[in-house]
């Protein structure tokens, strides 16, 4: 039998819709929220970013630089990119890596430099260092710092990152080399560095994937992943690294072998010092290039 639909059946019904609409939509929107919520990593490689006679393509590294940006802030131009995290009026610390068996380069540091003064930042408010940052003119008025180091293995923090890269922010590195560095993180919340860092750049070129001893290098070790790793996050681009270095090693004994002493210090940067997540469910890794030996 048809069942007469009354006005309270009419009301009961469409309400009844009207809610589940709503909680669809809910759902959608947290859903949404969530995805808009992960930190994102740009993951860029090139073929050429090695030259032949084994060192860094200047040009290539520019180019790969240029587009993990556009990937990174979805915008057509680098220089637009770069003009959503610097200002002209800003004074900009390029923090760099030294260490002379595996540095930085200064083709990471001089492209980053170059889009730097694309924005309008004069070069005398722009400078580029390691040790001596703590006391450097430029450094202790800076308005914006750009972290860039290589990724490698280190026998007291597990791997060189980029938040160990700020150890040299402080009067006393010895001091933070306990639990595996796991207070390095704290070192982000001191005057001279909070909330000034503005872009993180893994430098995955020739990463360093085992070594034995604080100042170990043996270039066996050694691999041309032709990489570079960027993200706004320092926290979820140092996980990124790290899972490729564990994922090298395991291709490369053939067997699951942890890095150690495990990486403490990029754990408590997430869970006790809240700079950024160290989750990769929650690492939204966007991927650019040649895609042979990506590992991850």
């Amino acid at each position: 039998m048809k069942r007469l639909i009354t006005r309270r059946d009419f009301i009961k019904d469409t309400g009844c819709a009207a809610l589940g609409l709503a909680v669809g939509l809910s759902a959608m929107a947290k859903e949404d929220v969530e995805k808009t919520s992960l930190a994102k990593v740009v993951l860029i490689r090139d073929k050429e970013a090695i030259s032949a006679d084994g060192g860094p393509n200047g040009e290539v590294i520019q180019s790969m630089l240029d587009r993990a940006m556009v990937a990174l802030f979805d915008c057509e131009n680098p220089v637009e990119c770069w003009r959503r995290i610097i200002k002209p009026d800003d004074i900009v610390g390029i923090k760099t890596n030294e260490w002379n068996y595996l540095p930085t380069t200064s083709e990471v540091e001089q492209a980053i430099k170059k889009r730097v003064k694309d924005v309008g930042v004069e070069e005398r408010n722009i400078a580029i260092a390691d040790r001596g940052v703590l006391n450097h003119p430029i450094f202790k008025k800076a308005t914006s710092l750009i972290n860039a180091r290589p990724m490698r293995t280190h026998a007291w923090a597990g791997v060189g990152s980029l938040i160990k890269n700020y150890i040299m922010f402080v009067p006393d590195p010895y001091n933070y080399h306990g639990n595996s560095c796991e207070s390095l993180g704290s070192i982000w919340h001191l005057p001279l560095v909070k909330d000034k860092t503005r872009l993180n750049i893994l430098v995955m070129l020739t990463p360093l994937f085992y070594g034995v001893g604080a100042h170990h290098f043996d270039p066996t070790y050694t691999w041309k992943y032709k990489g570079l790793l960027v993200g706004t996050d320092p926290v979820a681009v140092d996980t990124v690294g790290l899972r490729i270095i564990q994922l090298k090693r395991k291709e490369y004994f053939g067997e699951d072998r942890p890095v150690m002493p495990v990486a403490h210090h990029i754990v408590f940067a997430d869970k006790k010092y809240g700079l950024g997540t160290g989750d990769l469910d929650k690492i939204d890794l966007i991927k650019v290039g040649f895609m042979e030996g990506i590992l991850i």
